[in-house]
């Protein structure tokens, strides 16, 4: 019962309309032209229904929400892998979105499973760009500072930042979310001056 009102309260109430078109399979005596517009059809309600939990998830995670975020998270990852299967670097995303959720519910087995299924597609995709990349080495950041392993957080920062920067430029909106990280992780380890540096940076 707490998981399905976890649910309900998530996400499901948005999108339980959506659901019902999804769920009904197509008649099977449509011509090919037909069933070729319902499978389009389909996969665009799918792609919606993605946008709209994952957009929901980070919602909730923004607002400091992350046990809410978890099942919206669960919705965009699974109809993610409905449409563009299990291996598929779409997916990383909402892989993310899970395990940023997970770390803030205190959650760290679940995050640390979440992030290794992210990490292993990113390494299994060869033109991997950077832009998902930084994404990933932010949310290991993260996810280490969380379990208080501030060298391992420090290495993956900077990698977010260096990958940052080479996409969107040195003074980027994207490389200042790096930079604000790593103060924070200086900021834990006491080291001020060079916390309140990157904070000046950003």
């Amino acid at each position: 019962v707490d998981h399905q009102k976890a649910d309900w309260v998530s996400i499901h109430e948005r999108i339980c309309q959506l659901l019902i078109p999804i769920r009904t399979s197509l008649p099977f005596h449509l011509s090919e032209k037909e069933r070729k517009h319902g499978t389009e059809q389909l996969v665009k309600r799918q792609k919606y229904i993605i946008d709209l939990a994952y957009s929901t998830a980070q919602e909730f995670v923004l607002d400091g929400k992350h046990k809410e975020a978890i099942p919206a998270a669960l919705h965009a990852l699974r109809f993610s892998t409905e449409v563009y299967g299990s291996n598929s670097v779409q997916l990383v995303p909402a892989y993310l979105l899970l395990a940023e959720a997970s770390t803030g519910a205190g959650r760290l087995p679940e995050a640390s499973k979440y992030l290794s299924q992210a990490q292993w597609i990113v390494l299994t995709t060869p033109d991997c760009g950077a832009a998902v990349q930084y994404k990933l080495h932010r949310s290991l950041g993260l996810f280490c500072a969380a379990e208080g392993n501030f060298e391992e957080a420090l290495y993956h920062l900077a990698n977010d930042i260096y990958l940052a920067c080479s996409t969107f430029g040195l003074k980027s909106v994207e490389a200042a979310g790096g930079y604000f990280h790593m103060a924070n992780v200086f900021f834990r380890q006491n080291k001020m001056d060079i916390a309140n540096s990157l904070y000046a940076e950003v």
